[in-house]
């Protein structure tokens, strides 16, 4: 795609709430074994407390996140149910791809369908629980939501595990260390670092998606 080219690569993790993308993103941005920086999201929502702009998210007004979507300076946009709009800058991976950099991009299953149509060499990673019952156990002692939005959460979570299938990689967080050493080994394999012939762990999604 043009002005997505350069030496660096595009990887997508997506994966349902309460799953633990947030941790295993952080761990993998510190244990990666190639240039990797997560690119910072754009959204309408209102910061919370100690967040700051241009560090945690753009944050961008209903207005402005408009008249950016149509000027087609998104790579990929949504709208979530609580009403707010998420998205990635295109300039924001663009300029860490022409600086030689691996973008990681932690996305709705939307949104990483979207990627994956347009980059055609992007690495998607789907980070699986290890089974339902877990995942709904994680969304139900969160505590921080009424009955209706955890019932509304289980169901979206739901729904994004039938994504699972269309990403490359699936890989199950069973254990935190396990799940960020399976993506490392991932990149390193993406990058040429690997003599692994086989793609590594697929089986291993495969396994859990059928649990």
């Amino acid at each position: 795609m043009a002005g997505l080219q350069g030496r660096g690569r595009i990887v997508v993790l997506s994966g349902p709430s309460g799953v633990g993308k947030s941790t295993v993103r952080q761990l993998v941005l510190e244990r990666a074994p190639v240039p990797l920086v997560r690119s910072i999201s754009a959204t309408t929502r209102p910061p919370r407390s100690g967040e700051k702009d241009g560090v945690d998210y753009y944050f961008l007004s209903p207005e402005e996140f408009a008249r950016r979507r149509e000027a087609g300076e998104f790579l990929e946009c949504f709208q979530i149910f609580g009403g707010h709009w998420y998205g990635t800058l295109r300039s924001e991976v663009e300029r860490h791809l022409a600086e030689g950099k691996w973008v990681l991009l932690e996305i709705d299953v939307q949104g990483g369908e979207r990627v994956m149509a347009v980059v055609p060499d992007v690495i998607s990673i789907f980070l699986l629980p290890p089974s339902w019952e877990e995942l709904e156990r994680r969304l139900r002692n969160r505590g921080t939501e009424d009955p209706r939005a955890t019932a509304e959460r289980l169901a979206r979570a739901k729904e994004e595990l039938s994504y699972a299938e269309r990403y490359r990689y699936r890989v199950v967080n069973d254990s935190l260390d396990r799940a960020v050493e399976e993506i490392c080994q991932i990149l390193a394999r993406e990058a040429g670092l690997s003599s692994e012939g086989k793609p590594p762990f697929e089986e291993h999604g495969e396994k859990a998606i059928a649990s």
